[in-house]
């Protein structure tokens, strides 16, 4: 999976430059390099949201991708061992 090359606080600088209205949505998606699709996603959500705010996000779906492998990695652990001990 492709990483994010803008971070939060870029995304919120294009997402203030197109609600200035002084350029179109195409037209600060394109000087941007980004399709409107990712345009209005970004909108749905980090609308209203300060840079810390921003970052924060982040940080929270950085630490809950963490604690789901760590999740499916004990999951497969005990089925291991499940299946060991209904060998015996």
């Amino acid at each position: 999976m492709k990483q994010n090359q803008f971070s939060p606080e870029q995304i919120l600088a294009i997402l203030h430059q197109a609600e200035t209205g002084e350029q179109t949505i195409q037209a600060v998606c394109r000087q941007h390099g980004l399709t409107e699709t990712t345009f209005y996603r970004w909108r749905k959500k980090y609308a209203g949201m300060s840079v810390p705010e921003a970052q924060r996000l982040k940080e929270l779906e950085k630490e809950n991708a963490r604690l789901k492998r760590l999740l499916a990695e004990r999951d497969l652990a005990l089925d291991a061992l499940q299946e060991y001990l209904a060998k015996k």
